[in-house]
């Protein structure tokens, strides 16, 4: 506390305010005004205006191939965020350049490699914030390049990393320290990116696979999804030098957790596997199981995603379409047969309005043309003579109800226009033995008698 108020005092002298000048432009003219940093800051200048020269060259070479290529979708947003960052790349490239050609001529470059840490740190930054929407991973990972940036030019980054690696526990054979820990977050995160990235990629190549069907391209999709996760993950582990033998200790205690809390959802698992592998349900065939009727939209780990006509998502485990009866219109083809029940009156000619049911239903649009409409006498029923009009349609995940809406107005158009009558229900009553009743005439106040 005395240094600190002694020094304090010094500052607030008049008297020593031209000595402490003195010093400061002393280490000004010893450390800064000499040839070597001079020559330092005009290769940072000669980097920088070689950077701007050659800046509109490369985002012009960027912005060419932008939606070009089988894979545009997802080399355009990596794309877009360079495009903004090729002064800054390029005056980065530059200074790293000049930072190794100084090391081999072994000439100073403090002041270029505090240039290219902050160059560094910046270019990191931007990129996180552009490749990662989440907000408090992209503020998270920006405190993080600052800070060792910081480090960097401050010269404490090395004793930082000792100090964080003598910092950690042992357990049995290997040893975790603070900075292994820090180093296998970051690898881990950076391989799963990785690993996301190139299987979306490779997903995106079988979907476009002509030879394949759509259950082997959703099975080889996620196998490759889980196997690039898995090596990641191992990775990982690897990086901070933890044996992946002693994984082994862990396979009784998962085994038991999966025969007691984690059974349903191995079986699902396994379920989506042999659903994947026979080929019995695949994206777009429409299905019933249970009462819901749907497509489905999409084959999951664990369930199936089925969405019905109104729109609703239901998501269905694998094992239910296993186990239970499941009616796949689009298993083997497309075509699916409707029955469209029709009375008519007893009156009617039957021929006739036959005839015209058939007519009616060729009119609609999604009526197919081969095999064509039918229309069957099927009963003499209580109230009206039973048609049975059966028609067949090729695209099943349009609908049903709105087909058979549509053929069902034109027969009605047409009945009315050729005079075939829909029946009312109607009931005959026959009485079969009668009773004498009274009856009694009331004129005025006076009743006559009975009669």
């Amino acid at each position: 506390m005395d240094s600190e108020a002694g020094l304090l005092q010094r500052l607030l002298d008049p008297d020593e305010v031209p000595k402490l000048t003195a010093s400061i432009w002393q280490w000004v003219d010893t450390s800064i005004l000499v040839p070597s940093t001079l020559v330092q800051f005009l290769i940072i200048l000669a980097a920088w205006g070689l950077a701007l020269i050659l800046a509109p060259s490369g985002r012009r070479l960027i912005d060419s191939r932008k939606g070009k290529g089988r894979f545009a979708r997802f080399t355009d947003p990596a794309l877009r965020t360079l495009s903004p960052l090729v002064l800054p790349i390029l005056w980065l490239v530059l200074q790293w350049f000049s930072v190794f050609a100084a090391k081999q001529a072994q000439w100073p470059h403090h002041l270029v490699e505090s240039a290219v840490s902050l160059l560094t740190a910046w270019v990191v930054i931007r990129v996180l914030s552009q490749a990662i929407r989440d907000p408090g991973w992209s503020k998270s990972l920006a405190f993080l390049a600052w800070t060792v940036a910081a480090l960097n030019l401050l010269g404490l980054l090395e004793p930082t990393m000792a100090t964080l690696d003598r910092m950690g526990v042992t357990l049995g054979d290997v040893r975790i320290s603070v900075l292994s820990a820090l180093k296998a977050g970051f690898i881990l995160v950076a391989l799963l990116w990785i690993a996301g990235f190139l299987s979306r990629l490779i997903e995106t190549r079988f979907e476009h696979a002509t030879g394949l069907s759509p259950s082997a391209k959703v099975l080889l999709g996620k196998t490759v999804r889980i196997s690039l996760m898995a090596i990641a993950f191992v990775a990982a582990l690897d990086s901070i030098g933890i044996d992946l033998t002693a994984l082994a200790v862990f396979s009784g205690a998962v085994g038991l957790g999966v025969g007691f809390g984690l059974q349903k959802v191995v079986s699902n698992l396994i379920s989506g596997l042999i659903l994947l592998m026979d080929k019995s349900v695949k994206p777009g065939d429409v299905i019933a199981i249970g009462d819901t009727f749907g497509w489905i939209n999409s084959l999951r780990a664990r369930y199936v995603s089925v969405i019905t006509r109104d729109g609703t998502e239901h998501l269905i485990p694998n094992e239910e379409l296993i186990s239970q009866r499941v009616e796949n219109w689009s298993f083997s083809n497309t075509l699916v047969r409707l029955k469209i029940p029709i009375g008519i009156s007893y009156e009617s000619d039957v021929k006739r309005a036959m005839a015209l049911a058939e007519e009616s239903a060729e009119a609609a649009a999604r009526v197919r043309k081969d095999p064509a409409p039918v229309c069957r006498f099927m009963a003499f029923g209580a109230d009206a003579l039973e048609l049975e009009l059966r028609i067949w349609i090729d695209d099943p995940q349009a609908g049903v109800a709105n087909v058979r809406s549509e053929v069902l107005l034109n027969v009605w158009q047409v009945y009315r226009e050729n005079g075939i009558d829909f029946p009312f229900s109607q009931r005959d009553l026959h009485i079969r033995s009668s009773v004498r009743l009274p009856v009694q005439v009331v004129r005025g106040d006076v009743p006559d008698g009975p009669s």
